[in-house]
């Protein structure tokens, strides 16, 4: 019977995700470093001036986010000195991963999180394992 119970779980446990710097490949953060938000109302969210320059096409598919939102981490060096905001820059290589801000930011999908360290997927690598 334990032996069921242990193949259940082996089967049910969802695969691992890590995110690595496509430059270098060190691991950045995993799934639980994760901080969801709720999709935002798209480019009606944002400033007139960002929004394109066709009005017409009110009714566009979602934006998928560009970006994944995750806690403050140990590498973070910019976070570690204090800083306010600054750029988020990969301890193995140095590569520019993405940004962040304690007084929060506007995802892609238009939603504000707050506060916000943003890594920019185009610089990532999402594996599992």
């Amino acid at each position: 019977m334990a032996e069921s119970s242990i193949s259940e779980l082996q089967t049910t446990t969802k695969p691992q995700v890590l995110y690595r710097c496509k430059k270098c490949r060190r691991i950045v953060a995993s799934k639980e470093n994760i901080v969801t938000h709720e999709r935002g109302e798209g480019e009606s969210s944002f400033k007139w001036k960002k929004r394109s320059s066709q009005p017409w096409e009110v009714e566009k598919q979602p934006i998928d986010c560009t970006s994944v939102f995750v806690e403050p981490m140990k590498w973070m060096q910019a976070v570690q000195e204090g800083h306010v905001e600054e750029k988020l820059l990969c301890i193995g290589c140095n590569a520019r991963l993405g940004y962040f801000n304690w007084a929060g930011m506007q995802c892609s999908c238009g939603a504000w999180v707050n506060p916000a360290f943003q890594l920019h997927k185009s610089k990532l690598d999402e594996c599992y394992m």
